[in-house]
């Protein structure tokens, strides 16, 4: 009796592969349930009630008013620079109704006033510069060319996306990945108790044919 509980004893070896298996599992569960409250969660919002819409360029402005960025000049070189404010207003195919077009829901949410943040330089100049460049940008280049924006009836009715932040990809492997892990995990952990089972009736098999 004591051998034959012997026998279901796992191995050192069968017993990483025992936890390896409980900690993928652990970890997918937590990836999941993190990603679902703190990521997915968020970005499902944002696309309810939301869609495209063909947008058209009504006018584009410089706004008085300057807003602060931080640049970065090295590992511990940090500094404050500003940088002119640029409204590009559109109108959708949704609504006759003048939007305020934004880079996307992270920009919008860093600055809901401005169309555009430059990457910020240390000196004011060089980011008015590129303030400049988008506008003539919108100007010239985009002009009255209809061109594809997103909305959020919901959140934002007065404001359009050029480019979502949280497509339809993203989305996917937000989900697929942690449950990929767990999956793996309950894979190892089933081919594990499988082939444990496997050797133990192998060898009452041949115990029984050597008595």
């Amino acid at each position: 009796m004591a051998r034959s509980r012997a026998s279901y004893e796992y191995t050192e070896a069968e017993d990483k592969s025992m936890r390896l298996g409980f900690l993928l599992i652990a970890a997918g569960l937590l990836s999941l349930l993190g990603l679902g409250c703190c990521w997915l969660r968020p970005a499902l919002q944002e696309r309810g009630g939301g869609g495209s819409a063909n947008c058209t360029v009504l006018a584009v402005r410089q706004l008085g008013e300057r807003f602060a960025c931080t640049f970065s000049c090295g590992a511990a070189c940090r500094g404050t620079a500003r940088y002119p404010c640029l409204q590009v207003l559109v109108r959708t195919s949704r609504s006759s109704a003048p939007a305020l077009l934004h880079e996307d829901e992270r920009q919008l949410r860093t600055n809901p006033k401005c169309s555009y943040i430059p990457p910020c330089a240390r000196d004011d100049q060089e980011n008015s510069e590129n303030v400049t460049y988008k506008q003539k940008y919108w100007k010239e280049k985009v002009g009255s060319q209809p061109f594809t924006c997103y909305f959020n009836q919901h959140l934002r009715p007065d404001d359009v996306m050029l480019k979502r932040t949280h497509d339809e990809t993203v989305l996917l492997h937000c989900f697929l990945w942690p449950v990929v892990t767990f999956l793996v995990g309950v894979l190892i952990v089933v081919l594990t108790i499988c082939a444990k089972s496997l050797a133990v009736r192998a060898e009452a098999i041949k115990k029984k044919k050597h008595l």
